[in-house]
């Protein structure tokens, strides 16, 4: 809101004198009394992040000098490949743990000089905890440590002796190095992507995603575009039960590299209306997500402003009522709230809905139970704001095994918390 005062008297209007501050919106915290919740927290994370770097500054000295001189000592180290027989590169998958770098630009991608993914192989073999490993792997993108591989590995190296999952992690680290410095050149590998892949002859590749700017040399690979190296490909497995590599190489344009670039796009400004469904297995909860927005939760907008203020008190009590039940029912439409202040979210909520929940394919009739997440609006910034729709509490998370009514069945994704997180 803008606000200004002009005085009069009997001689006309005076200037106008203008606020301060110029403006403000009021926000649904003041209804209830709350401070924002991040507040001081993106400072204090800063200041932790600083204190971790300081501490080892001393192993990651040389680390920005390796991308700098990385043309200079190309032709030099492509040499020494040309005469070097044990190339570190994987050619064909046996029962194990590999490590594949895709480098994108565009609709090619790099591979190495025998027309192949760059994969090098993480372990021979696996355990329960492989998810779990996994899931730590993937901080490494989120907390921007490529660069600090090295570090991690000697600081790892001290007490990796009893414990076999650091010593998983250990050649998870390992290999992303082996890919970083003798063999692509570089510290960014880019993002994780949100699951392995796995065949049933018992290989479990992980896959890191980058977007390059311009095709420039590596250490020793070249680009192809995707197309050819589809077809170029010999497989040695069957369409029945095919390699993890077949399956990297197959989907790595409609599902992979699209899912990068899906993961990247941001929301509109606006009040959104989001779907909230979970569902857990032995080792990880999964969150549903649409396969065009898998960085957000399913979603339809309701409107422009993302500020919710004094509506806020009316979604409490129209929620404390059982009101927000009231969409459709036995196919009839329902009949308006009876209320001589009701706001206008009331009919954009509706249609908001309505109109979700024709996106992830559910009947009116089957959520009559849901319902609308009163505790707080989830604000994630750049004028984004979220109002959450539930299942009802026993089905929010499906167990294994439980019968799923409330998800979807195609153009969705089941990505991990943390993966979505």
């Amino acid at each position: 809101y803008y606000v200004r005062v002009l005085a009069y008297n009997m001689k006309g209007w005076g200037p106008p004198a203008s606020s301060l501050p110029p403006s403000a919106a009021p926000s649904w915290m003041e209804c209830d009394g709350r401070e924002p919740r991040r507040r001081s927290h993106i400072e204090a994370m800063e200041r932790l992040l600083q204190q971790v770097r300081a501490t080892h500054t001393h192993y990651c000295c040389g680390s920005s000098k390796l991308q700098n001189t990385s043309r200079k000592q190309s032709v030099s180290r492509s040499l020494k490949h040309l005469f070097n027989s044990s190339n570190k590169f994987v050619k064909t998958l046996k029962r194990g743990v590999y490590l594949a770098a895709v480098f994108y630009h565009k609709d090619s991608l790099l591979v190495t000089a025998e027309d192949q993914v760059p994969i090098v192989e993480v372990d021979d073999s696996y355990g329960s905890t492989l998810m779990q490993d996994f899931l730590w792997f993937t901080k490494l993108q989120l907390s921007c440590m490529w660069e600090d591989i090295r570090w991690l590995r000697q600081s790892m190296s001290v007490s990796m002796s009893s414990s076999s999952t650091l010593q998983a992690r250990h050649k998870m680290l390992t290999a992303a190095g082996q890919l970083q410095q003798s063999l692509l050149g570089t510290h960014n590998l880019g993002r994780v992507h949100y699951e392995p892949i796995k065949d049933r002859h018992g290989n479990v590749l992980l896959v890191t995603i980058r977007d390059t700017e311009s095709q420039h040399s590596l250490y020793n690979g070249k680009w192809m575009q995707v197309t050819k190296l589809q077809s170029q490909r010999k497989s040695l497995s069957t369409p029945e039960e095919p390699y993890a590599l077949d399956i990297l190489i197959i989907t790595i344009q409609q599902d992979i590299i699209a899912y990068q670039r899906r993961s990247g796009h941001r929301l509109a400004p606006g009040l959104y209306l989001g779907y909230l469904k979970l569902s857990s297995s032995v080792d990880q909860i999964k969150v549903l997500v649409s396969q065009r927005t898998p960085n957000m939760l399913c979603q339809t907008r309701i409107r422009d402003n993302s500020n919710v203020s004094d509506e806020w008190e009316w979604i409490q009590k129209l929620v404390a009522t059982g009101d927000s039940d009231h969409s459709k029912e036995d196919g009839e439409e329902a009949e308006p709230i009876a209320e001589s202040h009701v706001p206008l979210l009331y009919y954009e909520l509706q249609t908001a809905i309505k109109s979700l929940l024709k996106l992830i394919n559910i009947p009116l009739n089957q959520a009559r139970h849901f319902r609308l997440y009163s505790q707080e609006v989830v604000e994630l910034g750049h004028g984004i704001s979220f109002l959450l729709l539930l299942p009802p509490a026993e089905e929010v998370c499906s167990a294994p095994g439980q019968s799923n009514p409330y998800s979807p069945l195609s153009g969705f994704l089941h990505l991990p918390l943390q993966m979505f997180e």
